[in-house]
């Protein structure tokens, strides 16, 4: 029997060059996956374990996948990432990671790789068993 220690990751932190440019990216696609920011400051943004703070040094690289309700909601994702900075990195469309694996990928304003995931029938949430 495999047993649920509760969800692994507790935040992700991501330093930005030009931290308004990544404040109107990630307020579209949130607004796109339906969240929206949870803090914010002149330096920075947040929503929920997601922090995005202005880099004094080096910037982040990373990838980062949201969930997704739906079809439509990767896409709604994709197009609000490409009209507010974004650079297409693989537009929607189902993925051979598993069946139903539905995703969208996109560039933010630094290079990170961003994703809505819409993962199907598979089960998406590991906080209870």
């Amino acid at each position: 029997m495999q047993t649920s220690l509760g969800r692994l990751i507790d935040h992700v932190h991501l330093r930005v060059a030009d931290i308004e440019a990544s404040r109107r990216f990630y307020r579209a696609v949130l607004q796109a996956v339906g969240r929206q920011f949870t803090s914010e400051s002149p330096r920075h943004f947040a929503c929920d374990e997601l922090w995005v703070d202005q880099a004094d040094g080096a910037v982040s690289r990373l990838h980062l996948a949201f969930q997704a309700h739906d079809v439509e909601t990767v896409k709604a994702f994709h197009v609000a990432a490409l009209a507010n900075g974004g650079r297409d990195n693989g537009g929607p469309g189902e993925r051979p990671y598993h069946p139903g694996y539905y995703a969208a990928f996109a560039l933010d304003p630094d290079g990170n790789n961003i994703e809505a995931v819409f993962h199907g029938a598979a089960r998406t949430d590991n906080s209870s068993n």
